[in-house]
């Protein structure tokens, strides 16, 4: 089975947190949000929640796909979003990346702090992030109350529950009211990039360790001397240094389950679902499918699998069509 969080409105299952906070904030008298986006899941949904509440939003979205999806760019603007290529000029921060490299391609720890210091320097202006936090998994859990409901019509229960992990907003949110049912393996899959044996990856709960990053502690990739590494995906709403502290702690007690998954797995996974079910997965939630065509093979035919399918992937087509080799006129 899958979860179609894709059929949202906006794309993905960020709108569940997106609507509450940009409410709270206008209930606070906020006049405007400030957020980071990668592929533009997150930025999409907050935009459309601004222009709901009449709120103004700036998002700084990673380079990368600022270039490779100007599509999603055009939504936000669509909905009222100013959106700017990360790292930018307007902060310091992004100054000081572009200082030092000025065809950095960005990636979301960067976009992160961007935004974060453009609130942190005005008034009437908060920061939103769109995972990680405790409260977005709080928000996320309605995928979870859903599955349940969803899963008791049909009369069946899930032997195994996976889901993609970059922050991990939707895989907690799906997990979390599954967690005391013991019976039920739950599997979060992250970037493995080329390899979780190269530095380009973003295998935080592979190969990283307990630190401390905007302001939270977590488990995250670092060097040798404690700063934060930058982290490579194919996916940019995964390449996120580290990962929400609920999903060490469930790691930990060994709860769940944590695995890297390939750019080249999740790839052929985006296309083998596209082929075989119709449905365009993100690149993000096709890391979960990768591991479930992995595992699947190996366990009873009568098992069953749940698949949290967390974004639809048309703003992932051109850079996956890219990553194939395939030339494409814009």
């Amino acid at each position: 089975y899958y979860k179609r969080e894709d059929t949202s409105p906006t794309g993905s299952h960020k709108l569940n947190s997106a609507i509450p906070q940009a409410y709270f904030a206008k209930k606070e008298g906020v006049e405007r949000l400030t957020t980071e986006t990668g592929a533009g899941q997150w930025g999409t949904a907050l935009s459309l929640a601004c222009l709901l509440l009449d709120l103004d939003c700036t998002v700084y979205m990673v380079k990368v796909s600022f270039n490779q999806k100007p599509d999603r760019k055009n939504i936000m603007n669509i909905y009222g979003g100013e959106v700017f290529a990360s790292p930018s000029e307007n902060t310091e921060f992004g100054r000081k990346v572009l200082a030092e490299n000025p065809d950095h391609v960005g990636s979301l720890g960067i976009a992160i702090s961007e935004a974060m210091e453009e609130a942190l320097n005005n008034d009437n202006v908060k920061y939103t992030l769109g995972s990680v936090l405790n409260h977005v998994m709080l928000h996320q859990t309605v995928i979870g109350q859903e599955l349940k409901t969803q899963l008791e019509i049909a009369n069946e229960e899930p032997d195994t529950m996976i889901a993609c992990v970059g922050g991990g907003s939707n895989a907690m949110g799906a997990f979390y009211n599954f967690i005391d049912d013991e019976d039920v393996k739950l599997i979060g899959c992250e970037a493995g990039g080329k390899g979780v044996d190269t530095p380009y990856n973003a295998a935080a709960l592979t190969n990283g360790q307990i630190g401390i990053f905007h302001g939270m502690k977590s488990i995250f990739n670092q060097g040798e001397y404690g700063q934060i590494s930058e982290v490579y995906s194919v996916s940019a709403g995964l390449d996120y240094p580290g990962v929400g502290p609920e999903h060490a702690y469930l790691r930990d007690i060994k709860r769940a389950e944590y695995v890297p998954v390939t750019d080249e797995e999740a790839v052929n996974a985006f296309e083998y679902l596209s082929k075989m079910e119709g449905i365009i997965p993100a690149i993000e939630s096709a890391h979960a499918v990768a591991h479930a065509m992995k595992i699947a093979p190996k366990m009873d035919k009568d098992e069953i699998i749940m698949v949290c399918l967390s974004g639809r992937g048309d703003k992932d087509v051109a850079s996956i069509a890219k990553y194939r080799g395939v030339e494409l006129n814009e």
